[in-house]
């Protein structure tokens, strides 16, 4: 589930999966929310165009919320909230 959240929303926790190729930063994001408990916000920072497909399907998959996301100049950046 996609739902559209304001730029700068606040998290919980942070992940800078930069420089990491598919299916790592997915692979990050799925331990870093591991450690969250439900209903905390995990934003992830990207830089594989292939992460757009990858985070809403899991999102969808997974249950939790694709609260946000956004790309900028080869930046993404996504806002999960913990199911």
């Amino acid at each position: 589930m996609i739902q559209q959240g304001a730029p700068g929303m606040a998290c919980d926790a942070e992940l800078d999966a930069v420089g990491l190729a598919c299916p790592m930063p997915l692979l990050k994001a799925k331990l870093e929310l591991n450690r969250l408990a439900s209903g905390q916000v995990l934003m992830v920072t990207a830089t594989d165009p292939g992460s757009q497909r990858d985070f809403r399907s899991f999102a969808n998959l997974a249950g939790h919320t694709l609260l946000h996301e956004e790309a900028d100049e080869g930046l993404y950046r996504y806002w999960l909230r913990k199911a």
